[in-house]
């Protein structure tokens, strides 16, 4: 079955939410909210491809919104499109200027609405490699750091970060809930690598619940450090009291065996060019997973650095 995409409507007018759910709801599944406060909740929980916001609105108005969604690296890329009864040039100025992407005057026609909306979304499928799930950066731009870090030849770390035991988590708490965690999983690395790096540390997830993040050679370990100690606070806050308390599920693994796992932990390998030469992407992957598999050996969140020297 295809995927319908989704659009996020805020509007404090209950009659606007059910013209807009109306128009839309043959074509997309729609989430609604009264203000931008509770559009940032839903956001978070719902992942929205697109926001439609009203630009006046009580408790959190439309600009606002979008200000507070541009500041939050993973929400910063969905689409808004910002809806207006005003007719001002200031109004439609400050839409953009708040980081609205496009604005529709009110009252408006669906089909227009509707035309506007499949331009966005096509020219944000086109323009973004980035992650459904988290909107970081996906495959391609990952290998394009990865290159560059190759050309300029100076000491650099390429941490593989993914999650243990989570299979087992999906298979009882489903993948809303595992959603949940790689989006936290994703939050946690962005803090960390800036807490150690600013904004030249890279993030970027290359799928499912698999992560990477590029830095100085002398900044990894430490980062590394960071991830596992928020990780693991954090993780048993994913689990119902009952689990909690007993510290682990049941639940059967990849080779279909029984087992008891414990909480979700976070493996880390660590690749560097700084015992050895790295010529070429590939060469980061194929270390990088060997060093990841080795780092799930151990029964609880770690990271493992490559020390061989070539």
């Amino acid at each position: 079955m295809i995927r319908k995409e989704r659009i996020l409507i805020i509007d404090d007018d209950p009659d606007i939410r059910d013209v807009l759910n109306l128009s839309l709801s043959d074509h997309y599944t729609i989430f609604a909210a009264g203000n931008g406060k509770e559009g940032l909740e839903i956001v978070k929980t719902k992942n929205p491809d697109l926001i439609i916001t009203d630009y006046n609105m009580p408790v959190m108005d439309g600009p606002e919104f979008c200000r507070q969604l541009r500041h939050d690296i993973l929400l910063r890329h969905l689409p808004i499109i910002m809806l207006t009864g005003k007719s001002e040039t200031k109004d439609m100025v400050a839409s953009i200027d708040s980081g609205a992407d496009d604005y529709l005057l009110k009252p408006f026609e669906p089909d227009t609405l509707l035309a506007r909306i499949r331009m966005i979304l096509k020219r944000t499928s086109r323009s973004l490699d980035a992650n459904p799930l988290t909107h970081l950066p996906g495959n391609s731009s990952i290998m394009e750091e990865f290159q560059a870090h190759i050309d300029t030849g100076t000491p650099f770390a390429v941490g593989y970060a993914d999650l243990d035991k989570f299979k087992i988590y999906n298979d009882k708490y489903g993948f809303e809930h595992g959603d949940e965690i790689i989006r936290a999983l994703a939050r946690i690395l962005i803090e960390a690598t800036q807490k150690f790096c600013g904004q030249d540390a890279f993030v970027g997830h290359i799928g499912g619940d698999d992560f990477v993040f590029v830095c100085a050679d002398d900044k990894a370990d430490a980062i590394s450090q960071d991830i596992i100690d928020a990780f693991d606070k954090l993780s048993p806050s994913f689990y119902n009291e009952e689990d909690r308390a007993a510290g682990f599920i049941m639940g059967i693994d990849r080779q279909g065996n029984a087992v008891k796992a414990s909480l979700v932990s976070v493996s880390i390998g660590i690749v560097s060019n700084v015992h050895q030469k790295i010529t070429h992407v590939a060469q980061i992957g194929e270390l990088g997973a060997e060093l990841k598999k080795c780092a799930k050996l151990v029964e609880k969140s770690n990271f493992q650095r490559d020390q061989r020297k070539k």
